[in-house]
């Protein structure tokens, strides 16, 4: 795949009406074949730029409010689809809701961060899982931003020290772009996402994006803003230095 392409050519989000959250199809699939759309090209548009999975495309877009899912352009082609929800689902630290039962959950598990990525992200892409997305593509080019410093893991383990929940994402700024979580005990990806909010609460005015409302994040105490709300925050929290500081540090 082609991967030196130029300026950047994403959509801008805040121009995309309402009732759209994909924005964006690469315009060359993993084969290098060039997709050409039908004239007049709506929504979504067409991405040269965005035809990779390398981290200067990767950044870029989290930089804009998008990010990336790969996309089945047919059984044998797969394009990447850029999306951005109208309504961004996401939580301010500080509210993330700790019930009684998940109090008691923290104190069965060991968390940890940035220890075992790429281990987190496959087990978010388990086969098994419905509606799975994450692929060998995904798991090499977000292992790649984790190694460049750009990505975070956060670990659950039980007390067989084995790896029961996690979640992972992009760090742009003061935004924690959450991308998946799992668990495979009970609890184990709610521990995850308390764990992360106390790092990200160390510093006020950081969010975790979730992208997409659920009733469970709600119940969590995810709050739902527009897509030009979100886009602002990333903007005007770009310059925030990073909330995960390494052992080293």
């Amino acid at each position: 795949m082609l991967t030196d392409l130029g300026d950047p050519d994403f959509p801008n989000p805040a121009e995309a009406p309402e009732d759209q959250d994909f924005l964006a199809l690469s315009g060359i699939d993993n084969h290098g074949h060039v997709l050409y759309a039908q004239s007049p090209v709506e929504w979504p548009k067409l991405t040269y730029f965005g035809s990779n999975w390398e981290p200067r495309t990767l950044l870029t877009a989290y930089e804009r409010g998008l990010f990336p899912m790969p996309f089945e352009v047919d059984a044998d082609s797969e394009a990447i689809g850029w999306w951005s929800p109208a309504k961004r689902a996401i939580f301010v630290p500080s509210e993330i809701k700790v019930s009684h039962s998940l109090r008691n959950s923290l104190k069965k598990f060991t968390v940890t961060v940035d220890q075992q990525f790429r281990d987190v992200v496959m087990a978010c892409g388990n086969p098994k899982r419905p509606q799975g997305w994450i692929n060998l593509n995904v798991v090499n080019a977000f292992t790649r931003l984790y190694e460049l410093g750009h990505a975070h893991s956060v670990e659950v383990w039980d007390s067989q020290g084995v790896l029961v929940g996690g979640l992972y994402g992009v760090e742009i700024g003061g935004i924690f772009a959450g991308e998946s979580m799992f668990h495979v005990a009970r609890d184990a990806s709610k521990v995850a996402l308390v764990h992360l909010g106390r790092i990200m609460n160390q510093t006020p005015g950081r969010i975790i994006d979730t992208q997409w409302m659920t009733e469970h994040l709600r119940s969590l105490g995810a709050r739902e803003i527009s897509r030009s709300e979100y886009c602002q925050l990333v903007s005007s929290k770009s310059e925030m230095p990073s909330a995960f500081v390494s052992e080293d540090d």
